[in-house]
């Protein structure tokens, strides 16, 4: 893929007078005022990302995005770098928990090969758009090339553009990636790189230890800043290539009007990137939960996001993202179908 000279990051507008139109909606209906709370404000949301006072979803579907990082061999994970091909081969199998989720919810299901370090055959529900076999180890070097970085932005910006859903859940699958997650959100937000670095897929504390220690090396041989970093430069620098792919996606689905559901600290990481590249973007996302990876609290404060749940979850894969479809969904009914003071004959507070 030739990657563009300027990676597109205009985004509609979000009409105002939509949002006054969908609040009398909510106003006339049988209930007290706001007493609907979230559903009310999530409503409201998509009808703004459609650009339309009737908000609706019909397809829905689900990508993850799968890719290895060169630092993961430098033991900042729990869990071997092989898992990431095994992983993708049980998404595919349909043994995984996004799997799952996607079938009982009535979701189509892809798996992005954005930069997996084994081959792949051909197989239905896979999407190669490899990069490289893996990102370079940002210990010794940058992870990836500026031209790679805006390869992956621009390969998951046209996933989305390209895709027929109205809906896209996103989702993510790297060993490592919680790491690089860290650094990202470190050096785009000012926050003290240990209330950035967690357990991950299940690091002790000595782990824990050791992954700072090795995400503070890496942090100071790059010589980035801290808080106004330029955002591509600490995506290249650190990002995986599935992160960037979802940051890409994130833009090209606000840009064609679609209703995304983000999932935890990892898309939550693309996300903070993919809104420095295209401020105000955030008003274009749904944050499904709040993850139990300690810094996900801090990073949805730094986007002034609100999550529909918090359920203790730490998966990864869309699995947030896809429990709180069903609550999307629910919104959008009450709005469209609860009768209204008027059409049900009941009177109004006084």
């Amino acid at each position: 893929m030739n990657p563009p000279d300027r990676f597109a990051t205009d985004l509609p507008p979000l009409d105002p007078a939509i949002a006054a139109a969908v609040r009398q909606r909510w106003d006339a209906k049988t209930k007290p005022l706001g007493s609907l709370g979230q559903l009310e404000a999530l409503a409201l949301q998509v009808a703004q990302i459609q650009g339309r006072e009737a908000p609706a979803i019909g397809s829905t579907h689900v990508f993850v995005f799968a890719a290895d990082h060169g630092a993961a061999r430098a033991g900042v994970s729990a869990y071997p770098q092989d898992v990431t091909w095994q992983m993708v081969m049980n998404f595919l199998a349909g043994g995984a928990a996004i799997s799952v989720l996607a079938r009982e919810l009535g979701c189509s299901l892809s798996v992005v090969d954005a930069g997996v370090n084994h081959d792949f055959e051909p197989a239905p529900g896979l999407v190669d758009a490899k990069i490289a076999h893996g990102t370079a180890s940002y210990l010794e070097a940058a992870a990836m090339s500026a031209g790679q970085c805006r390869a992956a932005l621009a390969a998951g910006r046209a996933l989305a553009l390209e895709s027929p859903a109205d809906c896209l859940l996103l989702g993510e699958m790297g060993i490592g990636n919680t790491a690089s997650a860290s650094l990202l959100m470190h050096h785009l937000t000012g926050v003290a790189l240990a209330e950035c670095v967690g357990p991950g897929t299940g690091l002790d504390a000595a782990g824990v230890a050791r992954k700072l220690e090795l995400l503070e090396r890496a942090s100071r041989r790059h010589g980035l800043g801290r808080g106004d970093a330029d955002a591509l430069a600490v995506l290249a620098t650190f990002g995986g290539f599935e992160i960037a792919m979802l940051a890409g996606c994130l833009i090209g689905a606000a840009q064609a009007r679609k209703v995304v559901l983000v999932d935890g600290f990892i898309v939550g990481a693309a996300a903070l990137v993919a809104c420095r590249l295209a401020p105000g973007l955030e008003r274009h996302l749904v944050f499904a939960h709040r993850s139990a990876e300690p810094a996900h609290r801090r990073l949805l404060a730094e986007l002034g996001a609100r999550p529909l749940l918090q359920l203790d979850m730490r998966l990864g894969e869309g699995s947030g993202a896809a429990v709180a479809l069903p609550l999307l969904r629910l919104s959008l009914s009450l709005l469209a179908n609860m009768a209204t003071f008027e059409s049900a004959q009941v009177s109004r507070a006084s």
